[in-house]
Parts: C-alpha cells; sequence; structure tokens
C-alpha cells in the first residue's frame, strides 16, 4: 500500500484560537520551534493558517520607518498598496488585513489549505510544492484538526528498510500484475535503489514494470536489469 499521511503526521498540535493575540502567535512559534500554527474555530475545525511570514509582514510595515525617513524598496511598496485596494474583511490573508491585524484571525491565511490522513503522501508533497508551504494541517472529514505534517515528516518514507520495499514491490506490483506474468522477475533493493532483473514475455512489459515499482514510497531509483523473450516493440 501507499504510505498515507495519517502514518507520518505529527499527532499533538498546537493551535492557537481566531481571537489570540499577535504576541502570544508569536511566543507559541518560537517556543514550538514551528514555522506556522494552525488557527481553529470553537469545534477545533481548521479556519486559516498564521505563518513566521504573516507576523513578519507587520513589522514590515511599522510606520516608525516612515517616520524616520526609511522609504521600503518599491516591490514592497507595491504590495502594499495592493494589500490596502483588495485587504477584504478580516481574516482573507490580504497584505493590508495582515498590516493592520492584531490577532490570529486578521493575521491569518485563509482559507487553509488542509490535507486528509486517508490521502498518500505524495498528494500531500504536491500541495506543498503547489501552495508554496513547509507544513499541511491534517483534517477530518468535518475539517477538525487531527495532526499536522511537514516537509520532515514526508521525508519519512525515505527511511523505510530495503526489506521493506522488496517485500511491497513483491505483494503490490508483481503478485497483483494480472495483465503480465513475473513469476521469473527478481527483485533486490539498496538504499531505496531497487534492481529488477530476470526475464518477461514481451519487451513492452519491461518497459511497464520500472514505472510501476518507481511508484512505491521509499524508492529512490530503479536499475532495470531486464531481458524478453519477445520483442513487441520494433516488431
Amino acid at each position: 500500500m501507499r504510505v498515507q499521511v495519517g502514518e507520518v503526521m505529527t499527532s499533538e498540535v498546537v493551535s492557537v484560537a481566531a481571537a489570540t493575540p499577535f504576541k502570544e502567535v508569536a511566543e507559541v512559534l518560537l517556543a514550538r520551534g514551528v514555522s506556522a500554527v494552525p488557527v481553529v474555530d470553537a469545534e477545533n475545525r481548521v479556519i486559516g493558517v498564521v505563518s513566521e511570514a504573516d507576523l513578519l509582514l507587520k513589522e514590515e510595515f511599522k510606520e516608525q520607518y516612515h517616520r524616520e525617513g526609511y522609504r521600503p524598496p518599491l516591490r514592497v511598496r507595491l504590495r502594499h498598496r495592493l494589500g490596502r485596494a483588495g485587504g477584504g474583511a478580516g481574516g482573507s490573508g490580504g497584505v493590508g488585513t495582515k498590516v493592520r491585524g492584531d490577532t490570529a484571525a486578521e493575521l491569518m491565511t485563509s482559507p487553509a489549505v488542509t490535507i486528509r490522513p486517508q490521502a498518500a503522501v505524495v498528494y500531500a508533497m504536491r500541495l506543498m510544492d503547489e501552495h508554496g508551504v513547509k507544513r499541511l494541517p491534517v483534517v477530518d472529514g468535518d475539517g477538525r484538526i487531527e495532526g499536522i505534517v511537514s516537509r520532515q515528516d514526508l521525508l519519512k518514507v525515505f527511511l523505510r528498510s530495503d526489506e521493506e520495499i522488496a517485500r511491497e514491490i513483491r505483494k503490490d506490483v508483481l503478485d497483483h500484475s494480472a495483465w503480465v506474468d513475473t513469476s521469473a522477475v527478481e527483485v533486490t533493493v539498496h538504499q531505496g535503489v531497487v534492481r529488477l532483473s530476470g526475464r518477461m514475455r514481451q519487451r513492452s512489459d519491461t518497459r511497464i514494470l520500472p514505472g510501476a515499482v518507481l511508484r512505491v514510497n521509499g524508492v529512490v531509483g530503479v536499475v532495470d536489469d531486464l531481458q524478453w523473450d519477445e520483442d513487441d516493440v520494433n516488431a
């Protein structure tokens, strides 16, 4: 089976309420050594996320800098103007709202990017990359928080033993290949690198198998030493 988010997530999650003041949010981040924290409502549903970047944004626009004659870079001034033009209601995540915000609800990015515990870790990786975040709140079907998964948590899939990886390949890839005979295929794994050897009937089958093996969690690479009896590719 593919490794699921629930298998690698951290279950002990620190969160803050919508009314939590700026300084308390900062203290939580520092005390826990995390870069972001979920914001939850009275029923423990995730309504947003406050990150270090959200807090630092407020510092970036302190009026004292303007009184001292400091002029922020053009890119910063433009972001500030855009935030004032489209900041919207509290909790929307607009730059202007965050600069003026004093509570978690005003500072947070909302809606939060969340994931279910049953999701595959590869999907979590894609979500983090797509949204540029380092951690995702893990929620149940009602949006209530169950854990948090970070990039560091996702790296755990690469710590699977070679024996565990080989066992999964034989059970879930080779033994479930009803479309082709894999009885003569041998699997060895060293440091996450899988070597496929042996023979298959058709050359086209040898092209499909390495791709299926590479999708197994913890596989770093695949060395294809498979031979074939019939070249149906160049026929």
